[in-house]
């Protein structure tokens, strides 16, 4: 791609060609969301449960 600034001028006229006509709703939506996993779940090594001395019951 050529960084002479072709491509922006174009988007400029066709954003400005539909604005004109009313085509383009100007409206913004802003997601925030974050996503935490526990830090157990991230695959932590887990060491294996204890050996007792009790066998059965």
């Amino acid at each position: 791609m050529v960084g002479d600034g072709t491509w922006e001028r174009l988007l400029q006229q066709v954003r400005g060609a539909a604005d004109a006509a009313g085509e383009i709703d100007w409206d913004i939506a802003v997601d925030s969301t974050v996503v935490r996993a526990h830090q157990h779940a991230a695959g932590a090594r887990t060491d294996p449960p204890p050996v007792s001395g009790v066998k059965g019951g």
